[in-house]
């Protein structure tokens, strides 16, 4: 066992890239529970839009095309949810799983001729003097585009929920959606374009994954963040700032597991690999006692002759 071999500089910029599809997955679903929508679809979404960003960057040879294309590919197939469940009607849980079911299914299908090849890289953002800067450069400042945008979308999300009119109006729908209804406001067109918006965020996810974090396309890649993404928003009590510790904690717990491995410490490999989910499954026991920040409507089917 060689502890020494692992850098702490690298460990906490590796640390900002595996945080970064989880931190972007969760703060979509943020938005879609704070209007009042159970998506359980984000593992599906976030399948979808690895495979849509993976396939456009390969054959345009540019990986921001592959970024839209995740988004898009992502918002899409939340479509689908939006319709059964707010034109539909359909139980919100059952749709969601089955968002999941059939994205993992149809990216297997979509991803077979894509095994093996490699995609453009994206570059990363060289900042004149800052990235050179010691220990602070390498960890704030060399990064990819994506992950500084994850990033603005945490403190857009937090502003607009916070000081705009919008932020009332989401908020309102998803606390009493009856009460939002009598008011004026159009619930379902609300619920949708939330539902768009996460969909979208999850898409990204999926494509700074297949992209950026591991450059290949391997049939069900996600391997779970889109319901640990699920598990954040709970942990993080609906708090935009409380995703992004969240996110950074999961993804630093994923990295000190591989780098432990590499140095060879005396414990199963599997035990390291299953315990970032342990702690996970740990933290949201301890949070649920704690519902105060979930939103009233959470879950709950909106009747328009109500």
């Amino acid at each position: 066992m060689d502890l020494s071999a692992i850098n702490p500089v690298l460990l906490v910029a590796s640390l900002m890239v595996a945080a970064t599809p989880l931190l972007l997955a969760a703060i979509g679903e943020l938005v879609v529970e704070k209007a009042g929508v159970l998506n359980l679809g984000v593992e599906g979404m976030m399948i979808i839009g690895a495979i849509c960003g993976f396939a456009i960057a390969v054959e345009t040879t540019s990986p921001a095309l592959g970024i839209l294309a995740a988004m898009l590919g992502g918002a899409v197939l939340s479509l689908l949810f939006a319709f059964l469940t707010q034109v539909a009607l359909a139980n919100q849980v059952a749709s969601g799983l089955a968002l999941t079911l059939f994205g993992l299914g149809l990216s297997a299908l979509l991803g077979q001729s894509y095994v093996g090849i490699k995609p453009p890289a994206m570059a990363k953002l060289n900042i004149p003097v800052l990235s050179d800067l010691p220990i602070v450069g390498p960890i704030l400042f060399s990064h990819d585009p994506v992950l500084y945008i994850g990033l603005a979308i945490i403190a857009a999300t937090w502003a607009v929920l916070k000081f705009t009119r919008a932020g009332l109006i989401l908020r309102a729908v998803g606390e009493n959606h009856e009460a939002a209804h009598a008011l004026g406001y159009n619930v379902v067109r609300v619920r949708i374009l939330a539902i768009l918006f996460g969909g979208a965020c999850a898409g990204l996810g999926g494509a700074y994954i297949s992209l950026i974090r591991v450059p290949q396309w391997t049939e069900g890649m996600t391997a779970g963040v889109g319901w640990i993404a699920l598990a954040l928003v709970v942990f993080a009590s609906w708090k935009p700032w409380r995703v992004l510790l969240g996110a950074y904690l999961f993804g630093g717990l994923t990295v000190l597991q591989l780098n432990l491995q590499a140095a060879g410490i005396p414990i199963p490999v599997e035990y390291l690999a299953m315990s970032p989910y342990l702690i996970t499954i740990l933290v949201l026991v301890i949070m649920s006692a704690d519902k105060s920040g979930a939103p009233a409507s959470l879950g709950r089917i909106f009747h328009a002759s109500q």
